[in-house]
């Protein structure tokens, strides 16, 4: 059984400019490193075509993860997130219940993660400890979640689009 991934609708743009620029554009540039790599000679001793040839790999499985991605995606409106119980698509405002510290998360699905950039928000894919812990919950609730350095309780003080 495939994947489902939730995406809303400019998630989804993004991945197609992506997929799109990656057959183009970076199918064309690996295809000219490879010629200019093959014209050295002896590809026993050619790094150059070696390290055209793994780039070409990794631009082939990135365009693969992205068709079944796509393939697999489930697109969702940003307006129907709830703002009322933590899921995939919330920004979450958490406190340290021991030292008060204030968090701030974007819970993506994990298929998502990799479109979000970090940046003032710290981004929580669902299936890491702590936006599991946090997914269902309600702002007041406290969240236990399990960490090596033992159980931390979390206070959720705010959920947002």
């Amino acid at each position: 059984m495939a994947q489902e991934f939730i995406f809303t609708k400019s998630e989804i743009a993004e991945l197609e400019k992506e997929l799109e620029t990656l057959k183009v554009e970076g199918r064309q540039e690996i295809k000219e490193k490879i010629q200019v790599a093959l014209s050295f000679g002896d590809l026993s001793e050619n790094a150059e075509y070696d390290e055209a040839r793994n780039d070409q790999g990794k631009l082939e499985a990135r365009i693969s993860e992205l068709e079944y991605i796509l393939a697999n995606a489930t697109i969702i409106e940003e307006d129907s997130i709830s703002t009322e119980v933590i899921g995939a698509g919330t920004k979450v405002t958490i406190k340290d219940m021991e030292f008060g510290d204030i968090y701030k998360f974007e819970i993506v699905n994990s298929a998502s993660s990799f479109l979000k950039k970090e940046g003032d928000e710290t981004i929580k894919s669902d299936d890491s400890p702590v936006a599991k812990a946090l997914v269902g919950h309600r702002v007041g609730d406290v969240v236990e979640v399990e960490a090596p350095c033992g159980i931390v309780k979390y206070k959720v003080i705010g959920i947002f689009r």
